[in-house]
């Protein structure tokens, strides 16, 4: 088993009509045993910048407790919040710093730009960005969230919509690997609000 699935996950970024959709699963698991059922993968940056992180648990937590430093000061230097573009940069730089003995994370980078563009980036454990217009996916349940997003995706969907899309494409991915799964924990971003909610999802 390679260590990016030693505690499973499930991470999908999708966007839509001047917003975007960050979704998880909830499960921390150590390989098929699972220790937690409410695990925080996905974390926010500030209003319009959200990060997931899949992968080993312990570095993602790490890992994002560097990123939260770095824009703090960032912050406190321009005094104004960091383009998603910019901390995208900012994700890869930190990760290739250690490309000898990296963070085993992949991150998921979502946020609103300027004139409320949607930015969505994935990358590797040693910061090779990867830019794309639609979906991004990333975790143990990648490969069958490929395909379901790869499916159910539409140009220009509004927020309720692409949250009933994005919440679908998890749910049915979950319950096709083993390591992921327990509900789900889903942000809808638009412009002007950032809302939550929790997917249940089969419990096994």
């Amino acid at each position: 088993m390679s260590i990016f699935e030693y505690n499973g996950s499930a991470l999908v970024a999708m966007v839509g009509k001047n917003c975007f959709a960050i979704a998880s699963d909830r499960r921390l698991g150590v390989q098929l045993q699972t220790i937690a059922t409410d695990f925080q993968r996905i974390s926010k940056i500030h209003d319009r910048l959200f990060l997931g992180l899949s992968g080993l648990a312990t570095d993602a937590q790490t890992l994002y407790q560097r990123l939260v430093f770095r824009h703090k000061l960032y912050q406190l230097r321009e005094e104004r919040d960091m383009k998603p573009e910019t901390f995208a940069n900012l994700v890869s730089a930190i990760l290739y710093e250690k490309r000898f003995g990296p963070y085993f994370c992949q991150p998921v980078i979502a946020g609103l730009g300027d004139e409320d563009k949607p930015f969505i980036c994935t990358m590797d454990s040693i910061g090779a960005k990867e830019l794309a217009k639609d979906f991004v996916v990333a975790g143990t349940a990648s490969e069958s969230l490929y395909g379901a997003c790869e499916s159910m995706f539409k140009e220009d969907m509004e927020p309720e919509e692409l949250f009933e899309t994005v919440s679908q494409a998890l749910l049915s991915s979950v319950d096709r690997d083993c390591l992921s799964g327990w509900g789900g924990h889903v942000y809808v971003v638009t412009p002007t609000e950032v809302k939550e909610r929790i997917l249940k999802g089969r419990m096994d």
